[in-house]
């Protein structure tokens, strides 16, 4: 049987400020124990209704899960935690295949709806980040896998601020993005295309930092819910990513 996690009490102190109150209704479950059951579910991979008991009953974890992932909590607890720590002056963003498993098929609207699309690796969402400096993710997003990076970095770039270096690969080499990049105020660092005819100049030695951002999907796949996607509903799967990186960079 795998370990328990439970949230220790630094991680519960930069947790608690941030949750949910006055909310109506009965009196809400002990929020550390249920959120503890939550990550344990998204670190260990097993299905929701075996998630053991020190926990809780398992619809309870998952109706918790569910309901503030509509709400969004998650994601705005991500950004509420980075606003106060992410030094974004060199930030890199990229992105990551998660492979879509059969349980994963089947939500309302369809695949298209839920961030899933057909890529090499077959049927696939693609997680979307960005980290600061010291490779931490605070912004993230879905989309499809067979989605281009170039096409989703504007929408994700508009969400950092005060970022003076943008790293990112090749697959964001395009004229329009660095001008974008710019006029934001940021010195694009990314390589040219083979085939670019005008040449451009990469700052080599900044490049070298963008293996955090690499670095930042392995930690975060190291949560096995996140390194396979189950959950049919892509506001739930982001929400997982989000839940990891918090407990991963942020507590």
């Amino acid at each position: 049987m795998a370990r328990l996690f439970w949230l220790s009490d630094m991680q519960w102190a930069a947790i608690a400020p941030h949750l949910p109150t006055n909310q109506p209704g009965a009196r809400r479950v002990d929020d550390r124990r249920v959120i503890s059951g939550i990550i344990h579910v998204l670190k260990t991979g097993c299905r929701w209704c075996d998630c053991p008991p020190e926990y809780g009953p398992p619809t309870t974890i998952y109706n918790r899960f569910n309901r503030w992932s509509r709400r969004r909590f998650w994601i705005r607890l991500l950004e509420a935690l980075a606003a106060s720590g992410a030094v974004t002056k060199s930030t890199a963003i990229d992105s990551t295949y998660v492979k879509a498993q059969r349980a994963a098929h089947g939500g309302k609207g369809g695949p298209k709806n839920q961030a899933i699309g057909p890529s090499r690796g077959g049927q696939t969402t693609k997680l979307h980040a960005l980290t600061d400096v010291v490779g931490r993710p605070f912004a993230l997003t879905l989309t499809a896998g067979n989605a281009a990076d170039i096409t989703v970095a504007p929408a994700l770039l508009a969400r950092a601020e005060r970022v003076k270096y943008l790293i990112a690969d090749k697959g964001y080499d395009g004229d329009g993005l660095r001008s974008t990049i710019r006029q934001a105020g940021a010195v694009p660092v990314i390589p040219g295309r083979a085939n670019r005819k005008r040449k451009v100049r990469l700052d080599a030695r900044r490049y070298r930092d963008r293996h955090l951002v690499e670095n930042a999907f392995c930690r975060l796949k190291d949560f096995r819910r996140v390194a396979t996607r189950y959950d049919k509903l892509a506001a739930n799967f982001l929400s997982a990513a989000a839940l990891a990186a918090i407990v991963a960079f942020w507590i």
